[in-house]
């Protein structure tokens, strides 16, 4: 096999404090939707969606590829649906992602062939605490990676065939959310073997390596055994439902890498694996405690205390992605950023509270953002992921210009975080959300960036800004110009001055909110230009 790659083939490069997507030689920004897992199965099904996605402002769309309907027989594969799915974003000038439905999705094992699925002996299943067997194939047989490998291979050897050149296909995701549900860990015989037998020197060489880098709870249960460098997972890391779900995320990270390692070898496109949470709102979630269990959420999964399994296990995946659909969004992100993890949220709402989130994610380094069942959206003109992506795009050669600088905030405002403060660009800025009277703001969001000596960039709505100096000088601080205004093709062009009421006579830097909101909606208070704008400003004393 050829594994020589086109030039410019999409990857992640390093750049200063951020990892970047490079698409076509060039950084690129996801702002990106994803469909309901069954929209992508038929090719009529979509043909009406992709307009939709256009007008929703996405330049990327995310798209299952299942295993059961490409290798229907064992050995034969029909690509139909991967090309007509490149073709049709190609023809709608949009990237896509796309997410390999193989041996597990949500955990289970729905999107198997039919060929695998009635020939359990030769492709073993999981087995519960219980004894009951689950529908899930098991980690613990060579076959089952080996099959799954074979044709994640076939896929990514035909997406280079059919796409290097044009790159539409610019990462794909190995598996969705991976873990097992309803037992801490599978008993299955091979299972129970692995368990019993001594934790792989590779594993324990790697974690002595990364020892001072090592989540608290990881480090803790190994600490609490002395650091043994050998014996078996229990002697290692102690008895219990964690020790189990270390021991399923290792697995997991040597299946997938298996799995990553044939597609690489086929077309080395950037990979990742995405995580299905644990809830954090579930009262006693953490190991130690009687409430939620590894089970209860997939145990085995790439969450923040099993990173470090992943990181060692799966070094063919270029990163692992939280789906973020309840908690502190911001907490996730950063709990996704340790040890140089690539940050990218594959699944979160896309209702107003994604189209606030995006922002945030953005500000904290993300490569991208993509909200689920992006399709179901049906009013596109009021649709708010509409509204911020639109801003985003616009935004997005100056976001990326800036992201290794670390002269960018992304934030979400409510009544629980009504404020944050930063230091971007020699100033510390405080940002709260701008009340006005009779105008009730719920939320503020947005981004600021710092692009020069004294000025600012800013996009969002309902909040307000401040500046104090974070650097020896004159103490005070005056807005010398806010200018509204938009970017066309990269070029800043300025609309109206503000000034006066607009920014309280020259005190705060302001963005008003929309529609969305603010509880009482008296009066239109958007201009054509509104949600972009430039601020300069000078010290004095």
């Amino acid at each position: 096999m050829n594994t020589s790659e086109p030039k410019h083939t999409p990857h992640l490069r390093k750049q200063g404090s951020a990892t970047q997507l490079i698409v076509d030689g060039q950084p690129f920004l996801v702002l990106g939707g994803e469909l309901h897992n069954s929209s992508a199965s038929n090719i009529e099904y979509m043909r009406p969606i992709w307009e939709r996605m256009v007008a929703l402002n996405l330049n990327t769309v995310l798209a299952a590829v299942a295993w059961e309907q490409i290798e229907l027989v064992e050995g034969s594969f029909d690509f139909a649906l991967v090309d007509s799915l490149i073709q049709a974003a190609r023809g709608h000038d949009l990237r896509l992602i796309l997410l390999w439905f193989g041996s597990w999705k949500n955990g289970m094992s729905s999107y198997v062939p039919a060929w695998v699925k009635r020939d359990y002996r030769r492709f073993p299943l999981a087995k519960l605490q219980s004894g009951q067997t689950a529908a899930v194939l098991s980690t613990c047989a060579e076959a089952n990676w080996q099959a799954d490998a074979r044709a994640f291979a076939a896929l990514m050897q035909h997406i280079r065939a059919l796409d290097a050149e044009a790159q539409t296909v610019i990462m794909v995701q190995v598996e969705n959310e991976v873990g097992l549900l309803g037992s801490s860990r599978d008993h299955s015989e091979a299972a129970n073997r692995a368990f019993a037998a001594p934790v792989p020197a590779e594993l324990l060489d790697r974690l002595q390596q990364d020892k001072g880098e090592l989540h608290d709870d990881l480090r803790q249960r190994w600490e609490s055994q002395g650091f043994k460098t050998a014996g078996s997972w229990e002697q290692i890391f102690g008895a219990g439902p964690a020790t189990d779900e270390i021991f399923m995320a290792w697995n997991y990270a040597r299946y997938v890498n298996h799995v990553a390692a044939a597609g690489k070898a086929a077309y080395n496109l950037p990979l990742y694996v995405n995580a299905w949470l644990n809830n954090p709102d579930q009262e006693g979630d953490s190991w130690a405690s009687g409430g939620q269990k590894p089970g209860d959420w997939p145990s085995g999964s790439p969450l923040p205390h099993t990173l470090d399994i992943w990181l060692a296990g799966a070094p063919q995946i270029d990163l692992l992605a939280p789906d973020i659909y309840f908690g502190d969004f911001e907490t996730w992100c950063r709990q996704y950023t340790r040890r140089g993890n690539p940050l990218f949220i594959p699944e979160m709402r896309r209702g107003a509270d994604g189209a606030r989130y995006v922002f945030a994610a953005i500000g904290h380094g993300a490569i991208g953002t993509s909200p689920f069942g992006i399709d179901s959206i049906e009013d596109l003109d009021d649709a708010p992921i509409r509204t911020s992506y639109a801003l985003l795009r616009q935004l997005a050669p100056l976001i990326l210009a800036r992201q290794s600088s670390g002269t960018i905030a992304g934030f979400v405002l409510d009544a629980e975080h009504p404020s944050v403060t930063c230091e971007l660009g020699g100033y510390e800025l405080l940002i709260g959300m701008d009340r006005r009277p009779g105008q009730p703001i719920e939320h503020g969001y947005g981004i600021v960036i710092a692009t020069g000596p004294d000025t600012f960039v800013g996009a969002g709505f309902g909040f307000q800004v401040t500046f104090r100096p974070a650097t020896p000088g004159p103490m005070l601080v005056g807005i010398e110009a806010v200018d509204e205004g938009e970017y066309r093709n990269g070029q800043w062009v300025t609309g109206r001055r503000l000034n006066g009421d607009e920014t309280f006579s020259g005190s705060m830097w302001r963005f008003p909110a929309s529609k969305s909101d603010i509880s009482v909606f008296p009066i239109p208070i958007l201009g054509p230009g509104a949600g972009i704008s430039r601020c300069t400003v000078y010290r004095y004393e």
